[in-house]
């Protein structure tokens, strides 16, 4: 399948730091002056510029135990050892210590997606070389075979809280990397083609720019079935109902369900129509709506990413306004910025 819409390197940056919520880290790459067409390159100019930077704050080190037969002591002296193997003998004694160290988990999961990105087909050659002179100062720290489960065990305190933006980078290149077993060498899989990875980022992307930019309550909302079922066997039967994402005021209330979508209409016996599917969910949740002051008010809206001509359309049901609208990420992104903003009603401002 075609990609849903061409977007630009930069845009798809910007995309993903909404999504990580990792705003203030998204400046560590001038992203307005890479003139690459490649995510791999992309991502390879990330990892570089993020480990420069962390490289004039200091590498993060950890506490490893260590046990060592010592003639300088050190820690704790197991005694029952030395006595068992004759100490005095020796001159030694054996100490169980803890040291410094710089083989932590997230630099070992960080030395070892730059080595895989140094083998990727077609990276450009400034990005192989500047991770290659990146990977020497990991001399020290040990290799290791990446695993989706790693990425999980890594545990981060507020002091090195950069190293999040890093590992999530880290995560996206071990998730879209396919290793060729003949010659180890690696191809980077281009997610955008990937309708379901993609409509993740777009939801995400969405949730955050307005939490973000607005003064929006904004969630995820559990929007329950008023359904009376029989007995609990049918209770359980019935799925989970729960918004992409919900804008909330003193005063009113949108709920957004955002479709990543190759389009946002189908055609019908030579008619373009809109996707029942969709139409039918947004119908749900209007129909179980939570009786309280706002649910009178409620709006809901249909937002796609914008494949040729931007689409609009407004309908009305039980007193409910329901929008259809897209959103052209192929453009500048102070245009995309207002864009959004003017979908929900505000002003257009200029604090991308």
């Amino acid at each position: 399948m075609s990609p849903v819409v061409n977007i630009p390197i930069q845009n798809i940056y910007y995309l993903l730091c909404y999504a990580w919520d990792k705003l203030a880290e998204k400046d560590v790459v001038a992203v307005e002056a890479i003139d690459t067409t490649t995510l791999a390159d992309l991502f390879a100019r990330v990892l570089i510029n993020g480990t420069n930077h962390l490289l004039k704050r200091g590498f993060d080190r950890g506490y490893f135990a260590q046990h060592e037969w010592t003639g300088r002591l050190r820690g704790r002296i197991c005694f029952q050892e030395a006595i068992s193997r004759n100490a005095t003998v020796t001159g030694r004694l054996p100490c169980d210590f803890d040291e410094l160290s710089y083989n932590v988990l997230h630099n070992r999961i960080l030395k070892a997606t730059m080595q895989r990105l140094i083998r990727t087909h077609g990276l450009a050659v400034e990005c192989s070389e500047g991770l290659t002179q990146l990977c020497r100062l990991f001399s020290d720290i040990q290799d290791i075979e990446l695993t989706s489960r790693l990425f999980g065990q890594v545990q981060l305190h507020r002091n090195n809280q950069f190293y999040d933006f890093l590992l999530k980078v880290c995560e996206l290149v071990h998730q879209n990397l396919l290793i060729s077993e003949k010659s180890g060498n690696s191809k980077f899989v281009d997610f955008i083609q990937d309708q379901r990875q993609m409509a993740v980022l777009f939801e995400n992307f969405v949730r955050t720019f307005y939490r973000v930019h607005t003064d929006f309550r904004v969630r995820r909302e559990d929007i329950y079935w008023r359904w009376i079922a029989a007995d609990q066997v049918a209770a359980g039967l019935l799925p989970k109902m729960q918004t992409d994402i919900s804008l909330t005021s003193d005063t009113g209330k949108l709920i957004i369900d955002c479709k990543f979508t190759p389009e946002a209409t189908q055609s019908h016996y030579d008619a373009v129509k809109l996707r029942s599917s969709h139409l039918f969910q947004i119908n749900a949740y209007m129909d179980n709506l939570p009786e309280d002051k706002l649910t009178e008010t409620c709006q809901m809206m249909l937002l796609y990413p914008a494949v040729g001509s931007p689409l609009s359309a407004d309908f009305t049901h039980k007193g409910h306004k329901i929008s259809i609208r897209t959103i052209n990420l192929n453009q500048p992104w102070q245009d995309i910025h207002n864009d959004l903003l003017a979908l929900v009603g505000i002003a257009n401002h200029a604090d991308a």
